[in-house]
């Protein structure tokens, strides 16, 4: 009998993954830094950006998870980052998916997951993409109000339902849900008599604290309110709710132990009696930011005085929408691939007080301001980690620089 592959081997054959080069970081100890600095060398034609997809930091993080959070099935949200050879390394480790639309769905399917292991997490959904889930099997699905139910009654009256009820408190995240999802603690017995009326099949409670959640404690009041549903959905007389999902906003930092500790402690105490119960998770930065690093290159420069102000080929209209959107906080670093090849990392030289931008013509495409940098030339490059997540996702075409035409490149590095 042959031996069970190991997680490397179903990571390196996974759709998505197999077939494309993937450079192993572990044989020199070489850095996903190093990898940038060889690729940049070696095609001196190289001016566009790329990203670097680690798939050793997927790996990583997935055990950190397991471990964590064993009692918790992760669903990971494809909106974060679709890259398919992220999402083909996560369905190889076992990761199931929280999907938002038919073409998340698609893009889910076309790597032979089956349909059982997504859940379609968008509390509002066009009549068309419900249609869809029913024809490809797609059987589980969140709901917040009567409007959704009599579509799902319609379209797929077979579907199970998750109701999405907001939490009591959301002000801890960077991008709070709330005030678009999820119904009032006042709406919830109105809405289970409307699902039971129709026939439909509620089987468990969905929330969200936020994404980028920094109030663990924010877990405890969603799932306190989440247990008062399935109270009140056995006091309407329906039948047992069994699956409890915690939505994301987890982050892969300290703060995520905090997160598990405090998921852990709340679910011990309003679930303890709940036998038969499934939890499940919907994260998506936790496995994306720290896995994708972005190198972008240097087009334009100006000097005024000390001010040295930089244009790169990413900007706020593309992978950096992120400042916008996701209120994210990024850093860069010099390659400087083509002035000081010696010491590509500049250590030790004189900063200056910097701005980058973006490339595109509108001025609010600044990606950083009071950014300190050594003396760069056209044609060096900026590094920017902690690219992987409400990135190139959301990025756009405008002016003609479009976000989806980036490259990616495969490593692995060793976790340990």
């Amino acid at each position: 009998m042959g031996s069970c592959p190991t997680s490397f081997e179903l990571v390196f054959d996974a759709p998505g993954v197999r077939g494309r080069r993937v450079t192993a970081l572990t044989k020199d100890g070489s850095s996903v830094t190093e990898f940038m600095q060889s690729t940049i060398f070696n095609r001196q034609e190289l001016k566009e950006p790329f990203y670097v997809l680690d798939l050793g930091v997927v790996m990583s993080l997935y055990d950190k998870w397991a471990q964590s959070l064993s009692m918790v099935k992760p669903f990971y949200a494809v909106k974060c980052n679709p890259e398919p050879a992220l999402l083909g390394a996560l369905a190889s480790l076992g990761s199931n998916f929280d999907c938002a639309s038919q073409a998340e769905i698609e893009a889910v399917l076309s790597l032979g997951v089956s349909p059982d292991r997504i859940v379609y997490a968008n509390p509002c959904k066009a009549e068309s993409h419900i249609k869809y889930a029913a024809s490809v099997g797609v059987n589980l699905t969140t709901f917040d109000s009567k409007e959704e139910l009599d579509k799902i009654r319609n379209w797929h009256p077979k579907c199970d339902l998750l109701l999405r009820i907001k939490p009591p408190d959301d002000s801890g995240a960077r991008c709070p849900l709330g005030p678009k999802y999820g119904a009032l603690m006042e709406e919830i017995a109105p809405l289970l008599q409307a699902a039971q009326a129709a026939q439909l099949n509620v089987t468990g409670v969905s929330f969200h604290i936020g994404s980028g959640a920094t109030n663990s404690h924010a877990y405890h009041g969603a799932i306190s309110a989440a247990k008062t549903v399935f109270d009140t959905a056995a006091e309407l007389g329906l039948p047992k709710l069994h699956i409890l999902n915690i939505g994301g906003g987890f982050t892969a930092d300290p703060k995520f132990d905090e997160a598990a500790s405090a998921v852990k402690a709340a679910i011990q105490t309003h679930f303890s009696n709940e036998p038969g119960l499934t939890i499940i998770s919907e994260p998506g930065r936790f496995f994306a930011e720290s896995a994708f690093t972005l190198a972008t290159s240097i087009i334009g420069k100006r000097v005024r005085g000390d001010l040295r102000e930089y244009w790169i080929n990413d900007g706020v209209y593309g992978s950096m929408n992120c400042i916008l959107y996701d209120h994210a906080t990024i850093t860069c670093m010099p390659l400087a691939c083509t002035s000081n090849r010696a010491n590509a990392i500049c250590k030790g030289l004189r900063t200056h007080n910097s701005t980058v931008f973006g490339p595109t013509c509108d001025a609010l495409d600044t990606v950083l301001t009071g950014q300190q940098l050594p003396e760069l030339l056209l044609s060096d490059w900026l590094v920017f980690p902690n690219m992987g997540a409400y990135t190139a996702a959301a990025g756009s075409s405008f002016n003609g620089f479009n976000t989806a035409a980036i490259l990616y490149h495969l490593v692995y590095s060793n976790p340990n």
